[in-house]
């Protein structure tokens, strides 16, 4: 049965109301910006008006001269021309003179639309005269100089990363780090905050491919409800949970989502979820077969459109009281050594609930000795769970053996449990050891949570990423990654102009008395060795920006490194005010000039905030 949310479709109308409004706004916003005797006033104490000349936007002369460059010293970049500069430039090799002569003509139709306000009354009318209306040419006849320097702006089409799925998809799934969320079900905080299918629906949108459910018995023992156990957190239903995750778990990407159940069930329930998950999912629920030993995850591409369940599967004597919840303090492995088997040496056990243990597709379990047992890699693939405190300490002991584990078998990694307020920690300590599952809390703000949303954009945002080949490789000695590599690559960015401020925010958001005055910090996170950051100038009164900046940073290991940008704006008296953010996997920026779009605190992309970057990389063998 499909679900209606008539809170999302009364959403998408004000977005669409707001949307026109700010469309209209737009036009004049951009019209008195072309306008070179257009002011910004702002008024001081009632009595003094301030004006401040707006500045045009232009074209750096890094842009000049590649435009001269390719378009031969004319004033007209030629359709071919322009795919010699896609193809030299931007390092897009595989651009035909059709494609160079596709992307001009959309290219023309959006520039038309955005600075047309009479485009969609002449589109309505010529819909009416079945005849075509007029539209720019340039498709036909090349770019000038300004039509390039826009193009350049148009995120659409000069993005600083792949915008399709371009892994292969066709390896185990322990072979990918996944997008993966925590408490999935909480709208706030983790001790009081309202629980709910919303903050679920949003994570499956943005393309989080692990949905974390902790599974209660009600009051009355009979039905299941979801909500953080032994806190003040209001519950959910699961059956509302898990018809969302139905209707929305392929909004992104047809790739599978795992559903982890934090299980504190009877056996009676069990098979009421048993039941509840086969009758909602239906066809879409994938489970191996009893026979299958499962010595092998199946690939993201075998699993296309299917849910998958993970969690540990209940033993003889679990039915009642006994908590199989993996993140309970006493859940986690200790590093004394101990004479008890480990779950890999384990033997199958009959379970009192066959028909719930059946559906689980990713088997979770405690370990039963200590972590250097737990890490031993058995015939039969699993998942460990630790949590960040457990792994910080792991790492520092048996950081191979952690590595080799994840080579074949899931290592999820989760918030300790003093993160109430739904913070996070670093995830690279989790990336470096190959965890596949680093869950999030996805329902916070912070800078910690921009960088695992940039990690995710990779691979065109599917909520899959294909681990680098280190990560799984084994030497001759089986030997694994050591993060203190001897190849060092160079990246070289720089930051040009920004653009869209003055479209996005009101002329007095960031200042009362004058325009904004804009800074650019730009960070290299990842393995500790690579970390570094700069900072750009601040431009006094500047709606438009603009920089001109060089930056160059050296990495061991770019293909765990992600790219921060923020860009803030300078307050004398106050703290600098926020003025937009983006985090970019290094290993997938495209070369050349690139659009960057911004986003917000929440990780929403803001409808114009631009800036125009350029990206160089070169490889040296070179003492890391």
């Amino acid at each position: 049965m499909s679900h209606s949310h008539p809170s999302s479709s009364e959403n998408r109308k004000s977005k669409t109301k707001q949307s026109k409004s700010l469309d209209s706004s737009s036009e004049k916003k951009i019209k008195k910006m072309g306008d070179a005797n257009a002011t910004n006033n702002y008024k001081m104490f009632k009595f003094f008006n301030r004006k401040f000349k707006i500045s045009e936007l232009k074209p750096p002369p890094d842009v000049e001269d590649i435009f001269s460059k390719f378009a031969a010293g004319g004033d007209l970049m030629s359709p071919d021309q322009f795919r010699t500069f896609l193809i030299e430039h931007q390092a897009e090799k595989s651009v035909t003179l059709a494609d160079a002569k596709r992307i001009l003509h959309e290219f023309s139709l959006r520039r038309q639309h955005l600075t047309d306000p009479k485009h969609k009354k002449d589109k309505k009318q010529s819909k009416e005269n079945k005849t075509a209306a007029p539209a720019h040419q340039t498709h036909e006849h090349g770019l000038t100089l300004d039509e390039f320097f826009n193009f350049l702006f148009e995120e659409e089409f000069n993005g600083p990363i792949k915008r399709e799925v371009h892994h292969d998809m066709t390896a185990p799934l322990s072979h990918y780090f996944i997008y993966t969320g925590h408490n999935s079900y909480l709208t706030g905080n983790q001790l009081s905050s309202d629980c709910s299918d919303v903050p679920i629906i949003k994570a499956l949108e943005r393309g989080v491919k692990v949905i974390e459910l902790d599974l209660w018995p009600t009051s009355s023992k009979q039905d299941v409800q979801v909500y953080h156990g032994r806190t003040l957190t209001a519950p959910v239903t699961l059956v509302k949970c898990l018809k969302s995750i139905k209707e929305h778990a392929f909004d992104k990407s047809p790739y599978p989502v795992v559903i982890t159940f934090e299980d504190h069930l009877t056996t009676k329930l069990r098979c009421i979820v048993a039941e509840m998950v086969t009758q909602i999912f239906g066809d879409m629920l994938y489970y191996p077969k009893p026979e299958d030993p499962m010595t092998e995850f199946p690939s993201p591409e075998a699993l296309k459109y299917r849910i998958i369940i993970s969690t540990k599967p209940p033993k003889v004597g679990e039915g009642n009281d006994k908590d199989s919840s993996e993140e309970s303090e006493k859940s986690d492995c200790s590093d004394k050594e101990t004479e008890s088997k480990t779950a890999v040496d384990i033997k199958p056990v009959q379970s009192e609930a066959p028909e719930y243990a059946e559906l689980i597709t990713i088997h979770a379990g405690k370990p039963m000795g200590g972590l250097k047992e737990a890490l031993e890699v058995g015939e039969k693939v699993r998942r460990l769970s630790l949590s960040e405190q457990k792994l910080e300490k792991a790492a520092e002991d048996h950081g191979a053996d952690i590595v080799r584990f994840t080579q074949r078998n899931i290592l999820r990694i989760y918030p300790k449990g003093t993160r109430v307020t739904s913070s996070n920690y670093k995830p690279h300590v989790g990336w470096m050891h190959g965890a596949q599952m680093v869950a999030f809390n996805m329902q916070g703000r912070d800078k910690l949570l921009w960088l695992m949303h940039g990690m995710f954009r990779a691979n065109g945002g599917c909520g899959y990423v294909k681990k680098p080949g280190f990560l799984m490789h084994k030497g001759p000695n089986n030997e694994v990654f050591d993060p203190r590599r001897h190849l060092m690559v160079t990246k070289t960015l720089k930051v040009y102009v920004g653009n869209g401020w003055h479209l996005d925010f009101s002329q007095t958001h960031f200042d009362s008395f004058s325009p904004p005055d804009f800074y650019t910090k730009v960070y290299i996170v990842g393995v500790p060795a690579d970390c570094a950051k700069y900072k750009t100038e601040i431009k006094d009164d500047e709606w438009i920006p603009v920089w001109d900046e060089e930056f160059t940073f050296g990495m061991t290991v770019p293909e765990l490194a992600i790219l921060r940008i923020e860009v803030r704006e300078y307050d004398r008296s106050d703290k600098d005010d926020f003025g937009g953010q983006t985090c970019l996997p290094v290993s997938e920026l495209r070369t050349g000039f690139r659009s960057v779009a911004l986003y917000d605190h929440k990780g929403e992309k803001y409808t114009s905030v631009r800036l125009l970057m350029r990206f160089q990389i070169e490889s040296n063998l070179a003492p890391a």
